[in-house]
């Protein structure tokens, strides 16, 4: 239902069991934005009516992806120029692809203006519903995390922001904190509910499973934002879906889904190729910790699962490279590269593929992931 690449015309040629794209698949971000909102849009619509919801209510997916992807865009016509204005300019990683120091400068920090909007509209939408109040302070810390990471990088003019160890304990905390709260309030099953009526009870395991969802999801999405509209097309994509599959039983986090995944949309608007602004730390953080979260409270772990396919492999991608680099060090201490670079989008830009191509490909499988995992939890 959600046509993102319909225009494009790809070849592609096997050599040395090695997929190797032609210029063949050449289009533009601006197509690739308004064939993204074009085809969410319509499928928000497809979903509420078929579901017999107004798309009109506040109780939909349509009006708050809707309403949250205009005020988003809005919003950072006048938050672009004052990130811009305040130097929060993007630090380049030097050891990154040499084709991204161009844009070195560029205004990051975008998730504070776009993930506000997100939590102020769903707590309204929702009338301050308990259980999207607790999935929007968790993405509200997150942020929080991710500012501090920003700040710090902007203000020692260096790639390198609050330590890890620093970074990954606030995650952690602020993890277990919502782990707490859904023990105690969350009405959450410990079960896990697989197809075909598997069901895999864990107990008390599956609060630290919980943790790590929470924690991995928001690293994920961080090393997914790597390349301009990446990152927030792809959780658009995934954070429709997740309301889509939250809808019959929990209406107020579909709610906030849409807003989130309307919000990502509205931030595209400036972040497509080529960005105006980054969504930095801020923003990937707590995108991610807010998919992580609605999956939980939902019972949908196999769904987020499905859903998270692309950022659980660019995360993968890293964990090989790494490995396989210590397992090959010689005397010297060098080590061989199973990947050119990883994450695997920087892996495809040095293979010779074009941001938007990588962009139109990991929208169109995430398309396809979210389909399966709406497939999957069919009621």
């Amino acid at each position: 239902m959600w046509c993102v690449c319909s225009d494009l015309c790809v070849s592609v040629r096997i050599v040395d069991a090695k997929f190797v794209t032609s210029q063949s698949l050449s289009f533009s971000g601006t197509k690739l934005f308004v064939a993204l909102a074009s085809g969410m849009t319509a499928t928000a619509i497809v979903l509420d009516l078929w579901a017999s919801r107004s798309i009109v209510s506040s109780a939909s997916l349509t009006a708050p992806l809707v309403i949250c992807g205009l005020l988003s865009g809005l919003v950072g016509v006048g938050a672009v120029p004052l990130l811009r204005a305040l130097k929060a300019g993007q630090i380049i990683r030097e050891d990154g692809p040499k084709s991204h120091l161009k844009k070195t400068g560029t205004p990051t920090m975008g998730g504070a203006f776009f993930v506000p909007v997100a939590i102020i509209m769903s707590l309204i939408l929702s009338g301050f519903h308990p259980n999207v109040i607790a999935v929007a302070a968790l993405a509200t810390a997150y942020a929080g995390i991710g500012f501090a990471d920003d700040w710090e990088i902007i203000r020692r003019q260096s790639n390198k922001g609050i330590s890890p160890r620093t970074k990954m304990g606030l995650q952690i905390a602020f993890a277990v904190a919502f782990c707490v709260w859904m023990m105690m309030f969350g009405q959450v099953s410990t079960d896990i509910k697989l197809p075909f009526g598997v069901v895999i009870p864990l107990g008390l395991l599956f609060w630290g499973l919980a943790t790590f969802t929470l924690v991995a999801e928001s690293n994920a999405t961080n090393l997914t934002d790597g390349v301009d509209g990446l990152a927030g097309g792809t959780v658009a994509v995934a954070m429709l879906g997740m309301g889509a599959i939250a809808a019959p039983t929990h209406p107020e986090l579909m709610t906030f889904s849409a807003c989130l995944s309307g919000a990502c949309l509205g931030f595209l608007a400036h972040n497509r190729n080529p960005a105006k602004v980054f969504m930095g730390d801020t923003g990937s953080l707590a995108i991610g910790g807010a998919l992580a979260a609605v999956g939980l409270m939902t019972n949908s772990l196999f769904a987020l699962l499905l859903i998270s396919g692309l950022f659980l492999w660019e995360t993968l991608s890293v964990i090989i490279q790494v490995s396989y680099f210590k397992m090959t060090k010689n005397a010297d201490g060098v080590g061989q590269r199973f990947f050119k670079m990883s994450p695997y989008h920087n892996h495809l830009e040095l293979s010779g593929w074009t941001e938007t191509q990588i962009v139109g490909w990991f929208y169109t499988v995430n398309v396809v992931l979210a389909l399966l995992a709406l497939a999957t939890t069919a009621r």
